[in-house]
């Protein structure tokens, strides 16, 4: 059982360090210095870095939220399959992290379309 609890730490650990260089990794974006003058024609006047911190961002996110929510449907389908009986809890205690969990994801897809948008 403490490994589970492990696993679930580290997954919340994950999730917030993705959340944190999605948000960050933009910022940094922003902090690019202007292009030379041949460069930002070519550019339209525009560094594209942000996308590219963008998508790496919401790639991250992605991968962490379906992570977690697969480790915590197998957990609770197992839980079931073992004890049929205490399905209502199961699926009762397993629903609010789940909730959470895309809710953080969905947090930072819009972060992420927000640094899109707003440059």
């Amino acid at each position: 059982m403490k490994r589970t609890g492990f696993v679930c730490r580290a997954m919340c650990a994950a999730i917030v360090a993705i959340a944190l260089v999605s948000v960050f990794g933009g910022m940094v974006a922003y902090a690019q210095t202007a292009a030379p003058e041949a460069v930002q024609i070519a550019n339209l006047g525009r560094p594209v870095w942000h996308y590219l911190g963008a998508a790496l961002g919401l790639g991250l996110v992605v991968i962490g939220a379906a992570s977690g929510i697969g480790r915590f449907a197998s957990a609770a389908a197992e839980g079931i399959a073992r004890q049929p009986a205490a399905a209502a809890q199961i699926t009762g205690a397993v629903s609010l992290p789940l909730f959470l969990l895309e809710g953080v994801a969905i947090i930072a897809e819009v972060v992420v379309l927000l640094i899109v948008l707003l440059k």
